[in-house]
């Protein structure tokens, strides 16, 4: 019986156990990105008293929270607290507590309360009268004497006043608050064992600000003391003060005179301010002062001051005596070449710093100048690094330390013991313009397939042999890698290398902070190279354009660069012109043509190009023409005072299998294909409409139009248009019984005629021209079948994929910005033929039609990222291979993604589940019983011939 139980068990376990192995971290690759860390929010932390294992936790300048695992940077999990209301791009505060599984996050006037192990949500808070200028966690013992959770003070300024409150851990009530009505600039709170510290700044009667210290009771926030530090001589702004400590036995108020001469040093609580001399004995002026401190109650009141010059860096170690606050300088770190970051770390009371240069790290005590460690760097980097945060380990007599260190590229990467073992690049999360490289000798093959496909049968057979024939002399290198080849296609499950394919195509990645990436998508997207190529933070890249072995980026203000695409090197550089251009077009012989903010062509283009759609930004659509580039040939105004918000074409690459549509009883509907198609997309906000509208390019014909009502503008609009079919996506909200609610998603299909195996006005036409119809007139229009669908989520862009041939059915790349993931969307699924409230015919079936359902539900095999969060995407592109069931997909904007689509199985590759080596056991095995078998087989035979005489 218990045989037959566990017969049953593996019966089922097997088949089940078949659907979950798939190609996820194979065909594809996912970097999910948070931004550049906060240097002031960036830690690590035990998130449970437990356990010694430590997590890196961060908020970045898009007011993301993450938690990072330092063993192998892997995100863990992020929350995007922008999406509570407050704008990107404005960063933010995090706090946390060794051995709390609790971090609290802010960005304008939200905060929050999150668990640390996977970040779920424990409270949150909206305050109406302000923005949170600064938060820090009560170390007091009664302040966690209740709960595990530690206490939070949030201090929120705004223009009028200064208010401190004192939130409960747990739920994020406000158990106090105190206000300040003086008018002074809320800058920062701090806690001592004893007290509360609020700190502002108060205006000078001449120039500059004064600190004013208020002591708060941290029982009921009563105001206990205060005192004002004359400081309006050094503190010009608020970026002058370097450095106030929070949570520490002796909490520090640190600023410099405007010289850099000196440098002045409070004891949070006292009124006495002390002036420490800056040896500067480098010869250089300071370009930066940081001070590093430690952040917990029983740390050494020790602190280093980290001095920065041009060409290198040295820094000073200083103790507080806690009986008297009187500072005293330690020892002194020296002097050396180079660019180096400082991080402060903690074993119980016991404070360290490293410090980690472009040549080594280094660890020394805060109690004592001796080095603990130190570890040459494994490779020197170039990149200036910003700041660092370490975590130290005493293991016995010695001690290790790891670091993470944000490079001034925005690389994010963790050193142990001067090895560097992963490296994050956060800049990517900023990318404007990508583009896919094609590499000399897959250009070249695409090249000679193009040209065969041209040809004759017989001289496309004679250029095959004469290339054949050219490709001989790699064969001698073909021959000495052929048993590698062999050895490792066997033994591995990859059944045959595609990079040859190209499959494996280097992406070219452009970001705001004029840096230049090269990804292989070929191993797991890895940064091949990176180069800064302008020194900016608004690098507004409008194309790439890429030729064999180099690619040239165009910005709006008319610079160029053109860089080597396999080293990254800047090959030349164009300057900036005075014409602010709006988009740039990318030519069939690699040239651009830049389009002005008007509409009108920045330069003259002749008739080769031929026709030229651009928009404008009053919100017109232009046709231009070679023969005359001064004025369009056409304009199109959308009418209701609607404006024009999107205007798209069809893609580059977008080859036609097939001129029509075979029918289940063997008729033909044939598509309209028209290259020279326009799909514009215009709304009204005061009347909640939206228009679609499908122009011809050349003669600026409305071939069709159609208005959606109750459509909220404020929500995403996306479309797409290809071969004989359109797209577009929108929320509607109801108007009359025959509209629905929600988000809908539309498809159109053209074709020449309603009538199968009738082309209409064109059938017995010799040619088709956009100007003038077959008897003159103006060209016919198309024959449009559409169906609407409701669909889950709304959908911010769209995209097709993109094949060499197009046999293979498209998907309907659709990005869905509220469950963060890409969707491939089947075209059969969409087919606006599917028959309405009856089911189909016999014919219809065969044809592969199903009863239409008016609700379209994501089926989870159509999501391209799986389980990924992948967040923030704004672009999708598709590019081809030179196989054609497979289209490559990379996404950025945000996080990047990108993978492999086969919408038609990949139906011209062995799949994993092929065992060469299994195949070529069969056939030894074989072989050998045959050799085996055969002369028993002759001798058999003879004997029966001997018998039968």
């Amino acid at each position: 019986m218990r045989l037959q139980v566990a017969l049953f068990i593996a019966a089922c376990v097997s088949p089940a156990a078949a659907i979950y192995p798939d190609e996820v971290n194979h065909v594809d690759f996912h970097h999910a990105l948070i931004g550049t860390p906060s240097p002031d929010s960036t830690f690590f932390l035990k998130p449970s008293s437990a356990s010694n294992a430590s997590l890196l936790y961060t908020i970045s300048d898009q007011s993301i929270l993450g938690a990072v695992n330092p063993r192998d940077g892997a995100l863990i999990w992020r929350k995007d607290l922008s999406r509570a209301g407050f704008p990107t791009n404005k960063g933010g505060i995090l706090r946390g507590s060794d051995g709390h599984n609790a971090v609290v996050g802010a960005a304008g006037n939200y905060i929050s309360s999150w668990t640390a192990q996977d970040g779920k949500l424990i409270w949150e808070n909206k305050f109406q009268d302000g923005v949170v200028a600064d938060i820090e966690l009560l170390e007091l013992e009664e302040a966690s004497a209740t709960s595990g959770a530690r206490d939070t003070l949030a201090l929120v300024g705004s223009e009028s006043a200064g208010i401190v409150r004192r939130l409960d851990g747990n739920t994020g009530k406000t158990k106090w608050e105190s206000k300040d009505t003086s008018g002074d600039v809320a800058f920062q709170v701090s806690s001592s064992p004893t007290e509360v510290f609020y700190i502002s700044l108060q205006s000078a009667l001449l120039k500059g600000y004064k600190v004013k210290v208020t002591a708060l009771d941290p029982v009921n926030g009563r105001q206990t003391r205060q005192y004002v530090l004359n400081s309006e001589n050094e503190i010009a702004t608020p970026e002058s003060v370097l450095y106030v400590g929070a949570n520490v036995a002796s909490p520090l108020i640190v600023w410099a005179d405007k010289t850099h001469k000196t440098l002045k040093v409070n004891v949070i609580g006292t009124k006495q301010v002390q002036t420490v001399n800056i040896e500067n004995t480098s010869g250089q002026d300071i370009r930066r002062i940081t001070v590093h401190a430690p952040h917990k109650l029983n740390s050494l009141p020790h602190f280093l001051v980290h001095y920065v010059t041009e060409s290198g860096a040295w820094a000073e170690v200083y103790h507080v005596d806690l009986m008297t606050s009187a500072v005293t300088k330690a020892y002194k770190l020296p002097y050396l070449q180079g660019q180096s970051a400082v991080a402060t770390s903690n074993i119980d009371a016991n404070v360290y710093f490293t410090r980690i240069t472009d040549s080594e790290a280094t660890i020394v005590s805060s109690a004592s100048h001796g080095i603990l460690g130190r570890w040459n760097m494994e490779a020197a980097s170039t990149e200036r690094a910003l700041h660092a945060v370490s975590e130290v380990v005493s293991k016995g007599k010695s001690v290790a330390v790891r670091a993470v260190v944000l490079r001034e590229a925005g690389a994010w990467e963790l050193v142990r013991n001067g090895q560097t073992e992963w490296t994050r690049h956060e800049d990517l999360i900023d990318a404007v313009a990508a583009t896919w490289v094609e590499q000399e000798a897959q250009e070249a093959l695409a090249h000679e397939l193009e040209v065969e496909g041209h040809e004759s049968l017989i001289g496309a057979y004679i250029h095959r042999v004469k290339r054949h024939i050219r490709d001989l002399q790699h064969l001698p290198d073909w021959l000495k890698e052929l048993p590698q080849r062999i050895v490792s296609s066997v033994l591995t499950d990859e059944v045959t290398n595609l990079d040859n394919f190209g499959v494996a195509k280097p992406v070219i990645v452009a970001t705001k902070s004029g840096r230049l990436y090269a990804l292989n998508t070929g191993k797991q997207g890895a940064v091949d190279w990176s180069v800064q190529v302008e020194e900016t933070s608004q690098w507004d890249v409008k194309s790439i354009v890429t030729r064999p072995g180099e690619a040239t980026i165009y910005a709006s203000d008319g610079s160029s660069a053109t860089v080597n695409v396999s080293t990254g090197e800047v090959i030349s550089r164009t300057a900036p012109t005075n014409v602010k251009l709006q988009s740039i077009l990318s030519l069939e012989d690699h040239s651009v043509l830049g389009i002005n903010e008007d509409g009108s062509p920045a330069t003259l283009f002749d008739d080769s190009i031929g026709f030229l759609v651009t928009t404008s930004a009053d919100g017109r659509v232009l046709g231009w023409s070679g023969q005359d580039n001064k004025s369009p040939v056409w304009e199109f105004v959308p009418p209701s005072s609607q404006k024009v918000v999107h205007a798209t074409s069809r893609p580059v690459h977008d080859p036609i299998a097939s001129i029509g549509k075979v029918l289940g009883n063997r008729s033909v509907l044939y598509k309209y294909l028209n290259p020279n198609l326009a799909l514009v997309t215009a709304v009204n906000e005061k009347n909640n409409t939206a228009g679609f509208y499908l122009l011809d390019g050349v003669s600026g014909k409305v071939l069709y139009a159609t208005t959606q009502y109750g459509v909220d503008p404020t929500q995403p609009i996306a479309s797409v248009i290809t071969e004989n079919w359109f797209a577009y996506s929108f929320f509607g909200d109801v108007v009359d019984e025959s509209s629905a609610k929600g988000y809908q998603l539309v498809i159109s299909e053209l074709y020449e005629s309603s009538a199968p195996n009738d082309r209409g006005p064109l059938d017995s036409a010799g040619n088709f021209s956009s100007l003038h119809g077959s008897n003159g007139d103006s060209p016919p229009s198309p024959h449009v079948v559409s169906q609407a669908f409701v669909i889950p989520e709304p959908i911010s862009h769209m995209a097709v994929t993109q094949t060499r041939q197009g046999i293979t059915t498209r998907q309907l790349l659709c990005t869905l910005p509220e469950s963060s993931s890409i969707v491939g969307i089947p075209r059969p699924v969409l087919d606006p033929r599917r028959p309405v409230d009856r089911d189909p015919t016999s014919s219809e079936a065969e044809e592969g039609l199903f009863r239409y359902a008016p609700f379209l539900e994501f089926d989870g095999r159509w999501f391209l990222t799986h389980v990924r969060d992948v967040s923030g995407i704004k672009t999708v592109l598709s590019q081809p291979t030179l196989l054609e069931s497979t289209s490559l997909v990379f996404a950025f904007g945000g996080d990047i993604f990108g993978t492999r689509a086969t919408p038609s199985q990949a139906f011209d590759v062995l799949g994993k589940s092929f065992s060469k080596l299994q195949l070529v056991a069969t056939i030894v095995a074989l072989s050998i019983g045959v050799a085996f078998l055969a002369p028993m087989v002759r001798k058999k035979q003879v004997n029966q011939l001997w018998k039968a005489v």
